[in-house]
């Protein structure tokens, strides 16, 4: 069919604006402050074939997520899917999500009798059971201790719900209202999906429609490959490490990529990473593949138009029994950190086909995660949490300071939601000075948030980058780790591992986090000692550090600080001999990258 290049790009903004509408009402709507502030949810549509044809990103590893999962319930329940069903689906190996609490719901929309596509949500559930408040144990040794796994199962039919699988779920969570909240405020949603899209086809008609479905994954294809055309052929590699799979503590695991490229073809090789880990360190090929279309969709253009076309337009290799492709039944829960690791990888090795998109690595992603017996209502919590770090800086300007970073997209919950909801007080939150990497452009300052309990509790942390620091470029110093300590700078102070599940919290204990800084780009003693003096001024960088890591030598005059200009010269001169005296030749290897 041809189609008028005016209605395909009203269907295009007509798709996105219908998934906008559909997670606003799913945000609108949310129990839980994952969803309700946070926003640790997306929506999608998909055509026939489960293949995602509109995805306003919020969460960008559901572009691996979405079709696996509609793809699980194709597969089984075919020809009886009918009208008003709705389908519930969680399990990372039958389907796509991440991790037990990640919840799929799917619904089907038909015009008249036949299937025209599906609606589709996915949030993170407070709790969905397993031995820790909050499902996701650092220690889980198979999916078995992550909670309840649930396969495609449906969830309504005829638009009247199936009881017993609300009964099952709320029998397995020990906040069953909030878990139940959000899954029915999920099937809203997408209820709402399937009234906006047979609006569309109302107004365009059902085969124009498909035909702009079909054309609009086309054009998605179409537009990475000639990106990649235009990019310098080679085959280069880069790693990261991950600083441990929360079961063998100290044994960092190796995320390793090749990336190949070719004329318009481009492949992703992560044969070379570890084995799969004892720990839930492990990530599912769907994921993976997200990743690699979240990189390009930044490196060629964040606007992108988002679809399952994106998928064709590269090539993956995942190694059967690695961290990146476990067997069943390998514990997945505490995949964030190995993402993390994954895209920092891929970035750094495409720097080298793409050098105007090089940047350092951020301060990857964590949670915390307390569950206990409100003060307030008496009733069972889950205080679940996103806290986010410095970003990496960039090839011409500064990392960003407590931001979420990568794929991660969610958002910090508000002191007033976290104080309201939960037996908790906050007592700091801020910035920390001097933890963004040194360089030309400086890496973004990670955060300090400390919490006073104010109940007995069971406290789980997954994190990354307490031991591994995110790595500059071009140059650039490393940011500063992250850390966690309970009741610090008191005799009892005790510092947790980067994943750890369930440490009892007493009444007044308190505990602290510290995000990691971003990595920076480029020699620090090039950057204008004018920004280091805006620095120190506004808190992000220590006169000292002004001093050691950027050669700016700073002095009070009256009430103001200034540059020494004189001072400065010759303490950057005196750091240049030094750094050139110091520093051994390394080789380079044109055809690979390691960092």
């Amino acid at each position: 069919m041809t189609i008028d290049a005016v209605d395909l790009e009203v269907v295009k903004a007509s798709l996105s604006g219908i998934v906008q509408e559909m997670q606003n009402s799913l945000f609108r709507t949310g129990f839980s402050t994952i969803v309700r502030e946070s926003q640790d949810a997306s929506c999608a549509l998909m055509n026939a074939r489960g293949e995602v044809v509109a995805q306003h990103v919020v969460l960008p590893l559901h572009i691996g997520a979405f079709p696996a999962c509609t793809t699980a319930i194709i597969d089984a329940f075919g020809d009886s899917i009918a009208p008003g069903d709705a389908f519930i689906i969680n399990h990372p190996y039958q389907g796509g999500s991440p991790h037990a609490p990640d919840v799929a719901v799917i619904t089907p929309a038909f015009i008249g009798d036949e299937l025209f596509g599906f609606c589709g949500s996915i949030a993170h559930k407070s709790d969905i059971g397993g031995p820790v408040p909050g499902s996701c144990s650092g220690q889980a040794r198979e999916i078995f201790n992550e909670g309840l796994h649930l396969p495609a199962v449906r969830y309504q039919s005829a638009y009247r719900p199936i009881g017993d699988i609300e009964r099952l779920i709320g029998a397995n969570s020990r906040t069953p209202e909030l878990v139940l909240g959000d899954i029915r405020g999920q099937l809203g949603a997408d209820r709402l999906g399937e009234k906006r899209l047979n609006e569309l086809v109302g107004k365009f008609g059902r085969e124009k429609t498909l035909a702009c479905f079909g054309r609009l994954l086309e054009m998605s294809e179409a537009k990475l490959k000639a990106a990649i055309a235009e990019w310098a052929d080679g085959r280069f590699e880069a790693e990261r490490f991950v600083d441990d799979d929360g079961v063998e503590l100290e044994q960092p695991v190796r995320i390793h990529v090749v990336v190949d490229k070719q004329a318009d073809r481009l492949h992703f090789d992560f044969s070379g990473s570890a084995d799969q880990t004892k720990g839930p360190a492990n990530i599912r090929p769907p994921l993976v593949q997200a990743a690699c279309a979240y990189a390009l969709i930044s490196l060629i253009d964040p606007n992108m138009y988002v679809s399952s076309g994106l998928l064709r337009g590269f090539a993956m290799t995942a190694r059967d029994g690695s961290v990146l492709n476990p067997r069943f039944p390998a514990p997945v829960n505490t995949y964030n950190p190995t993402i993390h690791a994954l895209v920092d990888a891929i970035f750094d090795a495409m720097s080298h086909i793409v050098p105007g998109k090089v940047r350092a690595d951020g301060s990857g992603s964590r949670s915390i995660i307390l569950g206990g017996r409100s003060t307030y209502t008496g009733k069972g919590y889950v205080q679940y949490e996103i806290i986010a770090g410095g970003a990496g800086a960039r090839a011409a300007k500064d990392g960003a300071s407590g931001i979420t970073v990568n794929q991660s997209n969610a958002k910090i919950a508000p002191i007033e939601i976290i104080e309201s909801e939960f037996p908790t007080r906050i007592a700091r939150f801020e910035l920390i000075i001097d933890s963004g990497g040194a360089g030309e452009f400086r890496g973004g300052l990670g955060i300090r948030r400390e919490y006073l309990n104010l109940a007995d509790a069971r406290f789980s942390i997954r994190s990354m980058k307490h031991i591994i620091p995110p790595n500059g470029c071009a140059g650039g110093s490393v940011g500063r780790t992250g850390d966690i300590w309970i009741n610090p700078d008191t005799r009892e102070a005790k510092r947790l591992p980067t994943r750890y599940a369930d440490y009892p919290l007493r009444a007044g204990d308190i505990f602290r986090l510290d995000t990691p800084g971003g990595g920076g780009h480029g020699d620090p003693l090039a950057r204008d000692p004018e920004c280091v003096l805006a620095d120190m001024r506004e808190g992000a960088v220590s006169r000292e550090a002004a001093a050691r890591d950027y050669g700016v030598v700073l002095e009070q005059r009256e009430t103001s600080w200034l540059v020494d200009e004189a001072a400065t010269a010759r303490r950057r001169a005196e750091m240049r001999t030094n750094s050139r005296s110091s520093s051994p030749a390394t080789p380079g290897n044109p055809l690979s990258s390691k960092q």
